[in-house]
């Protein structure tokens, strides 16, 4: 113990000499580097850095800031990149750019910078016709970008004559203009603040953007461990997430900037509002208010000429499917996406919404949306659902296909259970432009529409037949999606086993026509008469129905009418008969003749005396 205390002080005492000495040459040296360091050799330091890594001309007008705590700093305003030439194009600006610098390499006479600001930038970048970035011309990042592009191993590390620092980039307040070449577009991004890390460019990059882009507040998440690869346009992993209001993706797996069916990875995608998105890209769709949102999750696969959703879980509005969808592109290069979807519930309006979206995408109105994305896209898919709706109709077990391809539109159900029957059905799009008009076919077998109008709480007298059949063709020639009953042509056929038709009492009926000029159907709905069979003929133009040979057989006596049901008014003109159903009875069931008029559900009937009467028997 008495031997440490005696060498203990000394050491103390050296040591502190040591730091003390250290904390004054840091002191002096501090003290005086602004007079060792030449601005103007900091100044020119970063316009060589700036052109030996873009390629370009830079252009410093405002004079250098030097800072020298808590870290040697350099502040330079209106920094201009542009083309080499006398008046070349600018290429970006830099309202203020700051970076840190090795104070030790300035004395020296050297100047390396890292950890770069740049406030309110603009940059102007061009994609060309294959899909790359026209990122530099010639310089540092441009002969890396090749460097690797024409790598034999494209996953070696660069030599390290090859390789350079760079450290921490943020963006404060930017803004970038990229001209797409193969599609003509140009994008536009405001307010970008960004925080960029990439050590080396051989090492992983890691970047966190904000921007505005069409009104809307965006975030972009990207990560890469071989970035020099990606902006090769070479296929390498990469995680990316996009959320915006109106449209967010998560997407981890191979990716290229150049070709995006070389995509293979997890994808995450949602949709909350589709309206909303589809006003945010620009677009105007018919039909876009009955989608409400969409969402998928699926592992991506690149095919032949295209890609695979594989264990595709999809969600539109309320019904959520899962499946398997191919985008690819036919032989004459157009974009088609094909698949099975199954569900175990699902909403057709969303559906039939869509189809009539991807036809109005043809019309010459939406000709003027700059090249709609859903104009050159057909479709082919193959759906089925253990039940389904379409506004108060209800189906099961339904298999339902929708094709767009070849000029040609259709949307079939092939087969599918409807209220205790069966339902086919069939829509068809004019060819061509798709705005011609077109037809629809409907089948359904021995369905219980008696449940079916009570289920739906229709008012009035009505036939409620355990069992019936219907035959429906209809046409028009306007756009679908703006047809309305008006535009309508077609036929219908109806024939139905026994039931009773409610709120309709015959004996009623014959009493107060013997009785009255006048009367209203609510006069004769104490009771209901029992039917055998129900069979109904009747076509449709111009906004009303024309009913004709209607009649209700009853067990002893039968109901016949036919007349015009216009469908704006509620309105009915009909004219019909009561008469014996065996001719046997009619002396003691004489044929009575009326006339109903007025809207439903409680018309006014007037019986015809004078017509439609049997010529009396002459006496004996």
């Amino acid at each position: 113990m008495r031997s440490a205390s005696r060498w203990l002080p000394a050491v103390a005492r050296t040591t502190g000499i040591i730091l003390l000495t250290i904390l004054i040459v840091f002191a002096v040296f501090r003290a005086t580097a602004p007079f060792l360091i030449s601005s103007g050799l900091v100044r020119s330091g970063i316009e060589k850095a700036l052109s030996d890594w873009t390629g370009y001309r830079a252009q410093i007008e405002g004079d250098p800031t030097l800072e020298f705590w808590p870290t040697p700093r350099v502040t330079l305003n209106q920094v201009t990149i542009r083309e080499p030439t006398r008046n070349g194009k600018v290429l970006g600006h830099v309202d203020s750019l700051s970076a840190d610098f090795s104070l030790w390499s300035a004395i020296r006479g050297h100047a390396h910078f890292h950890e770069f600001h740049f406030l309110r930038p603009i940059l102007y970048i061009r994609r060309d016709e294959n899909g790359l970035i026209d990122w530099t011309n010639e310089g540092r990042l441009s002969k890396a970008i090749e460097q690797v592009e024409t790598s034999s191993g494209q996953g070696l590390p660069m030599r390290k004559d090859q390789d350079a620092a760079i450290g921490m980039l943020t963006i404060e307040d930017g803004s970038v203009e990229m001209t797409d070449e193969r599609s003509g577009n140009i994008y536009k991004l405001g307010a970008v603040n960004a925080d960029i890390s990439w050590p080396r460019l051989s090492q992983a990059l890691s970047a966190v953007i904000l921007a505005r882009f069409n009104g809307q507040d965006i975030k972009l998440n990207f990560d890469s461990a071989q970035p020099l690869l990606f902006f090769a346009g070479k296929n390498v992993n990469t995680t990316t997430s996009f959320v915006s209001p109106v449209i967010s993706w998560t997407y981890t797996g191979v990716t290229s900037i150049s070709d995006f069916s070389a995509l293979s990875g997890n994808l995450d995608l949602s949709v909350p509002n589709v309206p909303s998105f589809i006003a945010w890209s620009g677009q105007r769709l018919p039909a876009a208010d009955a989608l409400k949102n969409i969402s998928l999750s699926a592992n991506i696969a690149a095919i032949d000429n295209g890609l695979r959703f594989n264990n595709l879980s999809f969600k539109i509005n309320d019904s959520t499917a899962s499946g398997i969808m191919d985008l690819n592109y036919t032989k004459a290069g157009k974009p088609k996406i094909s698949g099975t979807l199954a569900f175990d519930q699902m909403n057709l309006n969303p559906f039939l919404a869509a189809f009539s979206m991807r036809l109005a995408a043809e019309t010459a109105i939406d000709a003027l949306l700059n090249g709609n994305p859903l104009q050159r896209l057909d479709l082919d898919m193959r759906l089925s659902s253990n039940k389904a709706a379409l506004g108060p109709f209800r189906f099961e077990n339904i298999g339902a296909s929708l094709l767009v391809a070849g000029g040609k539109a259709k949307f079939d159900i092939g087969d599918s259970g409807f209220e205790s029957g069966s339902l086919t059905a069939h829509l068809e799009v004019a060819p061509g432009d798709f705005d011609g008009g077109g037809k629809l076919q409907i089948s359904i077998r021995n369905a219980d529409f008696g449940g079916l109008f009570t289920r739906l709480k229709l008012i009035g007298p009505l036939p409620m037949p355990s069992s019936a059949s219907l035959d429906l063709s209809l046409s028009t020639t306007k756009p679908i999606w703006v047809a309305n009953l008006s535009d309508v042509a077609g036929t219908l056929h109806f024939t139905s086993s026994a039931g009773s038709f409610r709120q309709f009492d015959i004996s009623t009926f014959r009493t107060l026509a013997a009785e009255k000029a006048f009367f209203r159907m609510s006069d004769i709905a104490d009771s209901s008469f029992d039917f055998d069979s129900i069979n109904v003929d009747a076509s449709f133009a111009k906004g009303s129905a024309e009913v004709q040979n209607a009649a209700i057989t009853g067990r002893n006596e039968t109901i016949s009418f036919n007349g015009v049901v216009p469908f704006r008014t509620n309105g009915l003109a009909l004219s019909g008969a009561i008469e014996a159903t065996s001719p046997s009875d009619a002396d003691e069931l004489p044929m009575l003749p009326f006339f109903i008029g007025g809207s439903w559900p409680n018309p006014v009937i007037s019986p015809v005396a004078t017509l439609l009467q049997k010529p009396a028997q002459p006496q004996q």
